[in-house]
Parts: C-alpha cells; structure tokens; sequence
C-alpha cells in the first residue's frame, strides 16, 4: 500500500485541506493531471515501451475505472503516478502540484490499495491498522475516530474491530485493507482490484462505499480491476489502455451505446456446419460452440446479429433448415464486450 508518512498537512476528518478551496472563486485544479508520461523498461531491442505517451485529467470527485488486458501498462502507470516508478517522460500534477517539483505536497492527500502488496499489519487489530495508517498520513487518529467507526460499520467490520487481522479471512483482509487506505481522508485513492477475495454481498458493500464516499465527501477514485460489475456500478468514466495507450475513454453508457445493438443466441443439436452458412448468408453470425453437433444429442451455439424485425427472418432461416432450438434468447453487449472487442480479445464474427 502506498503510504504518505512523509505528509506535513494536517487533514481534518472530512479529508479537506486548507489548499483545497479557492478564495477568488476559480475552479480547483483537478485531482489529477497525466501530460505525455512514457515508460520504457529495457534498451535496445529487448526493450518494452510500457506506457506511450499517455494523458489523463481526473477531475475531483470522480470515480475513473482504469481498465486493460494484462501488460496493458496499468500497474506501470498508477506505479507512475504514485512516484514508485521514474517515468521517462511527461508530467504529472495532483491537485495542481507537480509531483517532481514538490512530491511531499504532491502526495500529501494521496494513498493507495496496490494488489499483492501487505496492505495492513497483520498482528495488529482491525481498529489499531486505521489508526496506525491515519497517523503515518499526518492526522491525528483520536480526531477521526468517528469516521473510522463509520467505515467499520458501512463496511462491515464492526463485530471484528479488535480482532487481529491475521485471524480473519482473505476477505475481511481486503476490506480492512480499504478502510486503512480511507482511514485517514485521503482525497485521491488508487484501488488495485479492491474486490479480490470477496464475497458477492461484501463487493456489494464495497461498490456502494466508494460511490456514497464520492458523492457525500468528494472522494476521488482510480480504480483498476477485471471486475466488470464494480466498474459498471462506481464509475463515471472508463479509461481503458492498450499496449500502452488509450484506446478509448467515455463514460460507461457511452461505451455501451457504442458496441452495438443486441444479438440473439441461439442453442441447438440441430445447427451444423451448413446451417451456419445458411445463417451467414443473411447475418453477422459468431459460433461460440460448436462442440455440441454430434450424434451424442449435445449442442451447437451460435450468436447471430438480428433483432427486432429480423428475428422474423432469423426464425424462418431455422424453420427452412429444420433447426429446433433449445435456446433462443437476447444478448445485450456488456462492458466486457466492449472491453474485448477494443483490444482486439474478441472473436470475429
């Protein structure tokens, strides 16, 4: 987890800071600001350009999912931003402050979730891991002792406050490991895949924290996970990278809206190879499984782009060849469609 031992800036309980609010009635500089940061590991011909020229505002108060295959230059990125990696190029400004220029101002109100880091000191009860992160943040633990019981409840970790966190499960590790990183008001947070581990309730709980944090305190979010649902229901905005650039960056709907209308599977023992053809004749047609035509009574998928009126003329397609359906139904495209067809992981149709 990144800490920020080194912040001098005393925070209130409400995360707020004197250099926060404008007197002349500007607008504040945004969280965070990336301006052509490049990273190359290597030199020669082995080298890897990890991250190419990359740019990104966030303003205040937004949740931003950071999204990408693996070796997309995420984890490079936010190790950039978070100054545990030297980028080669470009600039990077939190909250107006050049993180080169002035890193102790830069990342004052600044933590982090990083995955497969020791988030949390494991002898230590759940409580004493809050206040011990909220001091090494620069703020007094006794002044934000109501809002650590506030994260304890919201979060569910009330009933296990003075338990050791080495005696609780993989799961309640990662959620004492968000309330350490949100203990002490930070008001930019990078979480690194903060439903790992989880149950479905407890990323429930998780995913409705982070949005009541944005919305009521201004909490700023860079999240990046594979965990499509968390990032459908926090984020105003997808920042998705590809071989270390972005590839694209719109709010999820947008995305959505972009990756086409619905499609129709359809699942039968009956949809061999010349049906298929038939259908491609007509339609944009994937075959998603094409073990199941066999003598063994399994069956064939396919999913063929019509809906609306030309399901009519999807149905009489089946009917001429003789096709029974086992299944029919409507697909519509989620984020993790649009997330493959991007970078190139989808399958053509």
């Amino acid at each position: 987890m990144a800490r920020n031992a080194a912040s001098t800036r005393d925070r209130t309980a409400g995360g707020s800071t004197a250099e926060e609010t404008t007197t002349d009635g500007s607008t504040p500089d945004p969280a965070l600001v990336v301006d052509g940061v490049s990273k190359r590991y290597g030199t020669g011909e082995g080298s890897v350009l990890a991250v190419d020229e990359v740019s990104l505002t966030v303003e205040r108060g937004a949740v931003v999912g950071l999204l990408g295959p693996n070796g997309a230059g995420k984890t490079t990125l936010i190790k950039s931003i978070l100054g545990t990696v030297l980028p080669d190029a470009g600039t990077i400004r939190l909250f107006g402050t050049d993180v080169r220029a002035d890193p102790r101002a830069a990342y004052a109100d600044v933590d982090a979730m990083l995955e497969g880091a020791r988030n949390d000191y494991w002898r230590l009860t759940v409580r004493e891991n809050l206040r011990y992160f909220a001091t090494i943040g620069g703020v007094d633990p006794d002044s934000v002792a109501a809002r650590h019981d506030r994260l304890l409840d919201r979060l569910g970790l009330a009933d296990d406050a003075d338990t050791p966190v080495r005696d609780l499960s993989r799961g309640m590790k990662q959620k004492v490991s968000l309330a350490s990183v949100l203990a002490g008001g930070a008001s930019l947070v990078f979480l690194d895949e903060p439903t790992l581990g989880l149950d479905v309730e407890s990323a429930r709980v998780l995913r409705r924290e982070i949005r009541r944090l944005a919305r009521e305190e201004g909490l700023t979010v860079l999240l990046s996970t594979h965990d499509m649902p968390t990032v459908e229901a926090v984020c105003d905005r997808v920042v998705l990278l590809a071989d270390g650039r972005i590839v694209a960056d719109d709010a999820p709907d947008a995305l959505l809206s972009a990756a086409g209308r619905d499609v129709t599977r359809i699942a039968s023992p009956d949809l061999d190879r010349s049906v298929v053809a038939a259908l491609r004749d007509r339609f944009a047609v994937e075959v998603v499984d094409r073990s199941g035509a066999s003598a063994s009574g399994g069956r064939s998928v396919v999913e063929v782009d019509a809906s609306g009126d030309d399901l009519y003329a999807l149905l009489d397609v089946l009917r001429e060849h003789g096709v029974t359906p086992s299944e029919v139904r409507t697909v519509t495209p989620d984020l993790e469609d649009v997330f493959l067809d991007i970078t190139d992981g989808g399958r053509s149709r």
